[in-house]
């Protein structure tokens, strides 16, 4: 027996059990993982330690030269990717994935973004080792090398599989089917761990990599007789109504739409939006659906009415994918289409991406003139892209669809003294209490735009849609949130925080406030219809906003949902109007619903099931599919 149980701690089983300690630690002070009950909690400290045991153990094999410096490097290795998550988690409240990781082109441009999220006390996250390699300096006694024979071998590896079938055991009885509900991470993370999420997102990422190969146009007949079943007329009123008119598009960078008509130290923080929705369809039950793309996925849904991905950005793992996009459509119908961001080309891999769209003009950083005094945080400010903006859009024929992406409301919330219209919040969360002047500085940058449009004589020609791409207070800091808010902000409220201003300003038209639940997703059939486009044909998840019988739903990227009278979220139904837990009887029709629409777009995205669209429209699938309806 003493040659595989030692008296003392083996130098593997001390990295085991630093890194065990150190990962259940960091569950609990660096992640908001909800634990409900004891098991979960008993759940979330055993499922390190399988993994740790089979990659660490790997050791046992090698001679004694090389085990220790495997050890040493693959605690390294280890430590560096929970840091890395640490790190995503404190802004995108999310885990890595595979596609994040290749998104590398985007990394070059994320510098204070980056900077703010990491400190030098960080470096107690690779304290175990630190104390790894003092440990094969000093050689202490309690650490030893013991000479494990086969026997000892087996059992050592019989134990660790036992440990993953304890934590799978125990996974499944608290959430069954669990690995079929890839698009919810923290639950991945909280019952198989960090590292066993990691090594099953690769496999999601080779299967995702398979099915374009796999797939064919057969499956895109049950979705297109999903997405006509539920397909609902466009309002007679509305339909052509800003038929020839130019199309203005702009994407309010983390603008939530709680800081509509509202204030901070007593002063409005969007006095220009507040005045401007007056004049404008309004829409304040809006939802933004976006996932870990944020701003890509954004624009991915407004322009494609398809869900964003659960992981990933399509604009990176699927920008060769054929779309039948906004641009495209429009450009059909005799309109130009452009993008324009003052940032580099390839970010969010925007240059590739936007020709698979049908954009034909995008007008990026070498399109502007940016210096360091006309430029803070992520690039040029705002103001200054929407004056140099006008140029460029004068130039274009007309009608045209134009669609601009703001920089200076972004994390971390820089902004220059002199640019600042109101003074900073003061709670303990410096990104909350920064948040307000951007948002303010924003609000300004529009109000300059606008006049420039009117002073041009573009303004009366023109639809101009303003809409806030994704949240830009994340749950890491609910508690500073709450306070301002003056409530607690539970799962409910939080949902309720994902809501996003969308205003729709058409020439001639009365301004009128839409409580109608909605989405991102809504935006492309409802463009299409103002222009007189019929989309009874298209692959769209979203449904005219105008419309008299849209049905009050939308779907969140994580699976949670809204309706009329009830959210959503977290495995929970609350009832909307107390924001009280109900029996979940409210919710019960939805639920597969929001399942389906997630599945059905992931399929057309990862298959890429538009390629054989063409096809159907003019074949017998699309009679078939016709017939069913």
């Amino acid at each position: 027996m003493r040659k595989f149980v030692p008296s003392a701690m083996s130098f593997t089983a001390v990295a085991i059990v630093l890194l065990w300690l150190k990962t259940y630690i960091v569950y609990k002070t660096s992640f908001e993982i909800n634990i409900e009950n004891w098991k979960q909690e008993l759940i979330l400290f055993i499922n390190p330690l399988s993994f740790l045991m089979f990659v660490l153990g790997i050791s046992l094999l090698l001679k004694e030269k090389n085990r220790k410096r495997y050890v040493v490097i693959t605690s390294l290795i280890i430590s560096i990717v929970l840091f890395a998550n640490v790190v995503f988690y404190r802004f995108f409240n999310d885990f890595l994935t595979v596609p994040v990781l290749l998104q590398t082109s985007n990394m070059s441009d994320l510098g204070s973004s980056a900077g703010e999220l990491m400190h030098l006390k960080d470096l107690v996250y690779f304290l175990d080792f630190f104390l790894l390699l003092v440990i094969l300096k000093f050689k202490p006694i309690f650490v030893v090398a013991p000479n494990y024979g086969k026997v000892g071998k087996r059992i050592y590896f019989l134990v660790a599989v036992g440990v993953s079938f304890l934590n799978l055991g125990l996974a499944e009885t608290e959430r069954p089917q669990l690995l079929t509900r890839t698009f919810d991470r923290e639950m991945l993370v909280k019952n198989i761990g960090t590292y066993s999420y990691h090594i099953y997102d690769i496999f999601l990422q080779s299967k995702s990599s398979a099915q374009r190969a796999l797939a064919d146009g057969s499956e895109l007949v049950d979705i297109g007789n999903y997405i006509r079943v539920n397909y609902k007329e466009p309002n007679d009123e509305m339909f052509g109504a800003a038929k020839g008119k130019n199309i203005i598009l702009a994407s309010m960078e983390s603008t939530q739409n709680f800081v509509i008509n509202n204030t901070v130290n007593g002063e409005e923080i969007t006095p220009f939006l507040n005045e401007f929705i007056k004049d404008s369809y309004y829409f304040d039950n809006f939802y933004h659906q976006t996932g870990q793309g944020k701003t890509s996925d954004s624009e991915f849904l407004v322009d494609n009415s398809l869900y964003p991905l659960g992981r990933g950005a399509v604009f990176f793992t699927h920008s060769r994918n054929e779309f039948r996009a906004t641009p495209e459509i429009l450009s059909e119908n005799g309109y130009y289409t452009a993008s324009l961001h003052a940032n580099n080309k390839s970010f969010w891999n925007r240059d590739i991406m936007y020709q698979a769209l049908g954009y034909e003009r995008f007008y990026e950083l070498g399109d502007y003139e940016v210096t360091k005094e006309n430029s803070v945080g992520w690039g040029l400010k705002d103001a200054e892209f929407f004056q140099q903006s006008i140029q460029h859009l004068k130039g274009m024929p007309e009608p045209y669809y134009a669609k601009f992406i703001t920089l200076t409301n972004h994390f971390p919330f820089d902004l220059n003294e002199e640019d600042k219209m109101i003074e900073p919040y003061t709670s303990n969360s410096n990104t909350l209490n920064d948040y307000f002047p951007t948002v303010r500085y924003q609000d300004e940058a529009l109000k300059q735009f606008i006049q420039s449009l009117k002073d041009e004589g573009l303004y009366e020609n023109s639809v101009i849609i303003l809409y806030g791409d994704h949240y830009g207070i994340s749950e890491n800091h609910n508690k500073a949130l709450g306070e301002y808010l003056g409530e607690e902000v539970t799962p409910f409220v939080s949902t309720q925080l994902q809501r996003v201003p969308l205003i729709i300003h058409i020439p001639g038209q009365k301004g009128k406030t839409i409580s109608t639940v909605s989405g991102q997703i809504d935006l492309k059939p409802t463009i299409l219809h103002l222009l007189g486009i019929d989309t009874k044909r298209d692959i769209n998840f979203g449904t005219d906003l105008f419309s008299k019988n849209k049905l009050e739903f939308t779907v969140l990227r994580d699976g949670s949902f809204i309706t009329k009278d009830y959210i959503y979220t977290r495995d929970t139904c609350y009832e909307k109007a107390t924001g009280e837990v109900t029996d979940g009887s409210g919710c019960e029709p939805y639920i597969e619903k929001a399942k389906f629409e997630l599945e059905y777009s992931d399929k057309i995205v990862y298959g890429d099931l538009l390629r054989f669209y063409e096809n159907m429209r003019n074949g017998e699938a699309i009679t078939n599919l016709e017939l069913k309806n």
